[in-house]
């Protein structure tokens, strides 16, 4: 299976998702490269990058996932590598 270098950016506007956001976080916590979170207290979201190195399909699924919470927004960035 080829694994994929991706960048998953992440804007949570509910903070009630975020419990959530962070148990499928630790999930696919084996693929996850780094994380980094910065609280945007101006405009009342957080916003948050995840490096990931994993097979596409579970890059789609946990991305897929992640879109579905409430109040949380994600787009990913694929690398050619």
């Amino acid at each position: 299976m080829e694994y994929r270098v991706a960048l998953i950016g992440i804007i949570v506007e509910n903070k009630e998702s975020v419990p959530k956001l962070n148990e499928m976080l630790s999930e696919y916590g084996d693929y996850i490269i780094g994380r980094m979170g910065l609280p945007y207290k101006k405009k009342n979201v957080n916003i948050i990058s995840i490096a990931i190195d994993a097979p596409q399909d579970v890059i789609n699924t946990l991305s897929g996932k992640i879109g579905r919470l409430d109040g949380v927004y994600a787009k990913t960035s694929y690398s050619n590598v």
